[in-house]
């Protein structure tokens, strides 16, 4: 079904080192090589000590499985270097065959961290109880505070900034988790929310978590998702099937959505109507039909006016097959069937909870082609003239209903790899819930489809919203980006095709107790693919799988090429300065061959953050040429270091301090080299500065006066103190840049009922504005908006989009003395910047990202951002880089090179291109 971005579980699209020892036989003596073990006894952890899985144990654990389990660890804390007093028990999974798993959460000084599950299995009983394998996620050296310096309002107005649409924004509201530790380095410290508002491109309901940093007070992480409106007042009721009491089983009759006449599992009220509640099974099954109403109605609960789908008696009207209700019943009770027959699994939590489904939702008054789980429960959209309701499709119904088993589960977090798995794990057991109740054979063409039966019309191919033999790879295909969120729909069947391979290979049962004791025993929330592999593997010897049908499933994921290392063999046309910098808001600085970025400290070259240091982030500088070694170049004082800006042989930053006792917001700047002192060039409580830029002995920079409620410029010339220039009141200077003796920037002023922006031009040694080239509109048009206002060349260049006018914006330069503008690129041409998008100029070359709409066909790697560039004077532009992720960012170095974050290999990346790669 067509994807909806904002939603992370709708069905529509919407690297571990690895450890092992082998021993060579003598030449004379060697007989057939021995096929190595698919799966190493240890798999070392990434940017922590505790290994990632340990297997192949058989070790006594007495007592309870948690109290074994803990002290199991305690036991062999030199093996695991895992602390149990910093682990909390939050479930446990138990097999038939007297397996147990038991389930910790990683709490840092008593604040749980983000995504950090270890897990223990265990086998047989009492005396003879054993462990058997340990891993998952904990993360040592984190050092982070555990106790918000940053007010509770000001967090959640952060959270409800994150919400770019101003409509929106005025609507939203923040539903507050608390305090969590992200392991990121050191660990940051966050204020948790979901903030709820309406999606501005469709009016419908949409989510998003934000991890508000609460020592800093910025935006850390957020991904959208689709968690339900907390319930509340009078009006709603959590989605819960009503009590039991005074119901009574019965059977009736429905006609489903293509007009056939169903049995079904109902429930007599004492008035004798009935209702169709399911009561055979432990878990009640309790389908509403919404009756058209628009789906923000249910985004807190069940309206308290609303009943389950209703009849006066037990043969249910039309209306129960073509709102969908009939199918959500039956097809729910055949998902809960498989789970319960297949696994033993009591429900979509394994404890009998009730399993409710609302259909027949709109959108604004039209049909609405989707479903989704949304935490709590299943929706379901009419569909409309093209779509049957969305319910009668069983695969789509054991896809949403999956996702309520992962969430209760290894809850997998909705972006990333992670995503991808959550999506292809439900697309997975969607499409072997429909195999298996259909009685088809796994060579059938459609088995492998997603969705291809709510089509009303045309083939089932052209219906499917995904289909799991695709063979997408990850060298091949995957999406690097913030598309999708970094892409968990997009490469869920890169996932799910090694899955769906498996099971063609295995025979079913065998594939689908390995994907299920996979889920439930090994996967975490933040594991990435190859952590999949491995789950499978350590599943798959658990089950006993003989040595050949293990490396048959290490050959399915061998040709989606979900192997480790996988990243690195994604052919890509750029160097790699420093891997895995997880701040792609922040933008690097380049200059004088020289790049300065921020990062997790202690090292992102290696990819290692973390360590004992206990400052939030640190700027790191090396050469962009990628030789000699980056060094760090903020302190190690506590503080957030962001910001920076070079001109390849001082750097100049903001650090802003991040404890009870300090809030501070200082403009530093130190050489390069670092063989100078770090000094200080701006502190004033109740001033920030930003904005700033160095050039040769000459810094300018902003200062935000909170108390006045106006921005100034503050220039320091030749190392003296910073002085502050004339503005006149009411006008707002942004975007400054600085070269060569000349300072500018973008001031904008209200004139009227218009906003007016003006890219402007101050000569330090004359001191005085030499140009302001004022974005005028024509007659009866809306105004132009000018920014990123960029120094080189000896012309200031500039972007000016045209307000409410398409997506692209035009490039011009203006003359440093006011005498004349040129248009570089039109918005008209073929590849113009995208509006707002950010320049990176040097003498000889602009460079800008562009962005893409979705095509039609679904987004791929071609259309994510990309650089492109073109001489400064003016010209052709070409592709920076033909590297197939999202690219953004770009500081100009000197000449054509450019330093970017790029996404492509999964992760944020800086990385360098000497000069543009032309045509890709």
């Amino acid at each position: 079904m067509p994807r909806r971005s904002r939603t992370s579980h709708a069905l529509g699209i919407g690297a571990t080192a690895v450890v092992a020892l082998a021993l060579a036989a003598p030449p004379a003596l060697a007989g057939p090589a021995a096929a190595p073990d698919p799966l190493p006894a240890l798999v070392a952890g990434q940017d922590t000590a505790a290994p990632q899985l340990v297997t192949g144990l058989s070790e006594p654990a007495v007592g309870s499985p948690a109290d074994a389990a803990r002290a199991h660890l305690a036991a062999h804390a030199d093996r695991y270097h895992v602390d149990p007093g910093e682990l909390a028990e939050v479930g446990s999974e138990s097999t038939a065959d007297g397996r147990r798993t038991v389930r910790f959460e990683q709490r840092h000084d008593g604040v749980p961290v983000f995504g950090a599950q270890y897990l223990v299995h265990l086998t047989g009983e009492g005396a003879g109880q054993r462990v058997e394998s340990v891993g998952g996620k904990y993360f040592t050296g984190l050092t982070a505070p555990t106790t918000a310096t940053v007010p509770a309002a000001t967090l959640r107005e952060l959270a409800l900034g994150s919400v770019q649409d101003p409509k929106a924004r005025a609507a939203a509201t923040a539903e507050d988790h608390g305090l969590v530790v992200l392991p990121d380095g050191a660990g940051r410290l966050a204020q948790r929310f979901t903030v709820h508002a309406a999606d501005p491109a469709t009016g419908g309901p949409a989510a998003r978590e934000v991890f508000v940093d609460a020592t800093v007070g910025v935006v850390a992480l957020a991904y959208d998702t689709r968690a339900p409106l907390p319930a509340g007042g009078t009006d709603q009721r959590a989605a819960a099937a009503p009590a039991a009491d005074g119901l009574e089983p019965a059977t009736g009759t429905a006609p489903d959505a293509r007009g056939n006449s169903a049995k079904v599992n109902i429930a007599r009220l004492p008035d004798g109507s009935y209702q169709l509640t399911d009561l055979t099974r432990p878990a009640a099954i309790t389908t509403y039909d919404a009756g058209g109403r628009d789906e923000m109605d249910f985004g807190g609960g069940i309206p308290a006016d609303l009943p389950p789908a209703h009849s006066p008696g037990p043969d249910f009207p039309a209306s129960a097959g073509t709102s969908g209700a009939t199918d959500a019943s039956v097809n729910a009770g055949i998902v809960y069937d498989f789970y319960h027959d297949r696994f033993g699994r009591n429900g979509l939590d394994g404890k009998g909870g009730a399993i409710t489904s609302v259909v027949n939702v709109t959108q604004d008054g039209a049909p609405y082609a989707n479903a989704y789980w949304d935490g709590k429960k299943m929706v379901y959209g009419s569909g409309g003239p093209n779509y049957y309701p969305f319910s009668a499709a069983l695969d789509i119904a054991g896809h949403e209903m999956t996702h309520g088993v992962i969430s209760n589960t290894a809850d997998l977090a909705g972006m990333g790899q992670a995503g991808a798995m959550n999506e292809g794990i439900a697309d997975y057991f969607g499409n072997a819930i429909e195999v298996t109740a259909r009685g088809m054979s796994m060579n059938d063409p459609a088995a492998a489809l997603l969705g291809e039966s709510k089509c009303r019309t045309g083939t089932p191919q052209a219906c499917a919203d995904r289909r799991m033999d695709d063979h997408r790879t990850t060298v091949d295909d995957y999406l690097g980006g913030t598309v999708d969120n970094g892409g968990q729909h997009l490469n869920a069947t890169i996932f799910s095709g090694a899955l769906w391979d498996v099971r063609r290979t295995l025979d079913p049962l065998t594939a689908d107790r390995v994907v299920y004791r996979a889920l439930t025993a090994y996967l975490t929330p933040l594991d990435d693919f190859v952590a999949g592999r491995n789950a499978a593997l350590a599943a798959g010897r658990d089950l006993g799988l003989s040595h050949a049908q293990l490396r048959t499933v290490a050959a399915a994921f061998d040709a989606h090429g979900i192997k480790p290392g996988w990243e690195s063999r994604i052919g890509m046309d750029s160097r790699t300065l420093a891997r895995n910098l997880s701040y792609s808001m922040a933008p690097p600085a380049a200059g004088g061959g020289h790049w300065v970025a921020m990062a997790p400290a202690p090292d992102p070259v290696k990819g290692t953050g973390g360590g004992n240091s206990s400052t939030t982030t640190a700027l790191y500088t090396g050469s962009t040429t990628g030789r000699g070694t980056p060094v760090r170049l903020s302190p190690d004082d506590g503080r957030y270091h962001s910001w920076p800006a070079t001109d390849g042989t001082n750097a100049v930053w903001k650090a802003i301090g991040n404890t009870a006792q300090d809030h501070s917001r200082e403009l530093l700047t130190a050489p390069l080299s670092g063989a100078g002192p770090v000094r200080s060039l701006f502190l004033a409580p109740g001033q920030e500065p930003g904005n700033a830029q160095i050039s040769g002995g000459d810094i300018a920079f902003t200062v935000n006066d909170f108390a006045a409620g106006r921005t100034g410029i503050r220039l320091s010339h030749d190392g003296a103190p910073a002085v502050e220039l004339p503005l006149a009141a009411g006008h707002h200077p942004d975007d400054l840049t600085l070269k060569d003796g000349y300072l500018a920037w973008t001031e904008s002023w209200q004139d009227g009922q218009q906003r007016v922006t003006a890219p402007t031009v101050y000569s330090i040694a004359a001191g005085k504005v030499t140009a302001q080239y004022t974005a005028h509109a024509a007659p009866g048009a809306a105004a132009s908006t000018a920014s990123s206002a960029r120094l080189a060349g000896g012309r200031l260049l500039w972007l000016d989009t045209p307000n409410g006018a398409g997506t692209r914006s035009s490039l011009r330069s203006g003359a440093l003395d006011g005498s004349g503008v040129n248009e570089v690129l039109s918005a008209d041409s073929p590849n113009a910047p995208t509006r707002y998008s950010n320049l990176a100029a040097s003498d000889q070359a602009v460079t800008y990202r562009v962005d893409s709409t979705k095509p039609a066909g679904g987004w791929t790697n071609a259309a994510l951002p990309k650089l492109w560039q073109l001489p400064t004077g003016g010209g052709t532009p070409q592709r920076l880089s033909c590297d197939r992720g999202g690219q953004d960012q770009p500081a100009a170095d000197q000449g054509t090179r450019v330093v970017w974050l790029d996404s492509t290999p999964g992760r944020t990346d800086l990385v360098v291109r000497d000069r543009a790669a032309g045509t890709c």
